[in-house]
């Protein structure tokens, strides 16, 4: 059961960073960069183009956020060969006496 497991975390984070790869070489984040200088670079823009403009980069957003996540929102986690270990220390005083 174990072995199941782990090959399925292992296919699943093979296909997780196949996936980041791939939308990191589409260039979305240099396209988000040139319309915004475009929008900032306008004298005046019609209603229906800025809002055009604004789907896209929204849209493009979420998928820069698939590859470069929010920092605030990053989950730590730990993998089956590596997993994560606390070390516990116990505060007394103005000292700190390892556990």
């Amino acid at each position: 059961m174990a072995d199941k497991l782990t090959a399925k975390h292992k296919n699943r984070r093979i296909r997780q960073e196949a996936l980041r790869e791939q939308l990191s070489n589409q260039g979305h984040l240099q396209h988000v960069v040139d319309i915004l200088g475009e929008i900032q670079g306008a004298e005046l823009m019609e209603n229906e183009k800025l809002s055009r403009l604004k789907v896209v980069i929204d849209t493009k957003m979420k998928l820069i956020n698939k590859y470069l996540p929010d920092l605030k929102s990053t989950e730590i986690t730990g993998d089956i060969e590596n997993p994560i270990t606390l070390l516990l220390e116990k505060v007394s005083g103005n000292t700190i006496e390892p556990k």
